[in-house]
């Protein structure tokens, strides 16, 4: 059986250890270097060529995030962020860095977990990211590009005009990306309401929407219960942690609701409402992730009309939530991340005087 390798990287020697003693217990891992800081992380991870590497964020001589953009330029390995980093600063560190390529993140055991809860889900996330088949990622890549995208797939069928009175988008791992290039994208004219379900937890979620707000030219914040849908744009809004996001009656309402495929905010429950809402007048986008989360929503966007569509297997970080919808018919178009940005800019917009 072949085990998978394990870089592990924290400035910490007591925290090291416990990391490598969860991992040496596993028959499947095997614990190939030890790194104390940035420098040496990158240098072990060019030498070693580990199957996975579990970065801490806060790290002497070179950050988490410097080291996340060096290993991503030159020696591409799927990361797991270990990070026990949850103040204003870090936190934007931490989204800096899977923007730039990092996989997933996982909060640091705290100490007062029951049993060997924590233990579990590091292992979990640690064979699931191992998984990843990550890319070369360059720092200026992400939303920076002037080259044409290649040409989009569809599925040749004649589409009707349509007038759109909302979108929408919905991204799991390799998301914070995705989302920055799309919304840089958009011009700061677009005036179709837009929500974003992004699954990214707690502790690590509560400042997303602040840090996308000061990536791009447009506002971002997180979506506030019983705000009309008709005063949202030019603002894009989204679903806050661990809370559903829907549209009833044109007006938003945050839910807690039980989770869908182990999610909240979930892709598909934001995407159903808009399709009951909206019908043909919505366009929803899904994009890289892990699960199924978004297929069936998208599904129902097509079947009521709506504009329906998924990123390519070649630009997601994780083919499975755009595979899924794939392979129920429920994307009308198959898009590279590079072409959904413009697809979006370019949806005609309703005249709210006019269309129904």
């Amino acid at each position: 059986m072949t085990r998978i390798r394990v870089l592990v990287v924290d400035d910490s020697t007591t925290v090291r250890r416990r990391h490598c003693e969860i991992l040496a217990a596993d028959p499947e891992v095997e614990v190939v270097g030890e790194a104390e800081d940035g420098k040496r992380a990158i240098e072990l991870c060019q030498t070693l060529r580990p199957d996975v590497v579990a970065l801490d964020m806060m790290l002497p001589l070179m950050s988490g995030l410097a080291a996340t953009e060096y290993i991503m330029s030159h020696c591409p390995t799927p990361i797991l962020i270990v990070s026990a980093s949850t103040n204003r600063g870090e936190l934007f560190r931490t989204y800096e860095a899977l923007a730039a390529g990092a996989v997933d993140v996982l909060e640091k055991a705290r100490g007062d977990e029951r049993d060997d809860d924590w233990e579990r889900r590091f292992l979990a996330s640690l064979k699931l990211v191992s998984r990843i088949k990550v890319i070369t990622r360059s720092r200026t890549r992400v939303g920076a590009s002037r080259r044409a995208p290649p040409p989009a797939r569809d599925d040749g069928a004649a589409r009707p005009a349509r007038r759109y009175r909302i979108a929408a988008i919905g991204a799991s791992t390799g998301g914070p990306g995705a989302l920055v290039e799309i919304l840089r994208a958009l011009p700061e004219s677009f005036a179709i309401p837009l929500l974003i379900v992004l699954h990214i937890d707690e502790p690590f979620g509560g400042a997303f929407a602040d840090w996308l707000d000061g990536q791009t030219p447009h506002r971002v914040r997180y979506a506030r219960d019983g705000e009309p849908v008709g005063a949202v744009a030019p603002t894009v809004l989204m679903a806050p942690p661990g809370t559903h996001l829907v549209v009833r009656g044109g007006r938003l309402r945050l839910t807690s609701d039980p989770e869908r495929h182990s999610c909240r905010p979930s892709v598909d429950v934001l995407f159903e409402s808009l399709a009951i809402e909206y019908g043909p007048s919505a366009a929803a986008f899904l994009l890289t992730g892990m699960g199924r989360d978004g297929a069936d929503g998208l599904l129902g966007i097509r079947r009521a009309g709506g504009l329906a569509v998924a990123q390519d297997e070649a630009t997601s970080v994780v083919y499975g939530m755009p595979r899924a919808a794939v392979e129920a018919g429920a994307a009308e178009r198959v898009l590279p991340l590079g072409e959904i940005g413009r697809a979006l800019a370019e949806l005609p917009a309703a005249n709210p005087a006019s269309d129904p």
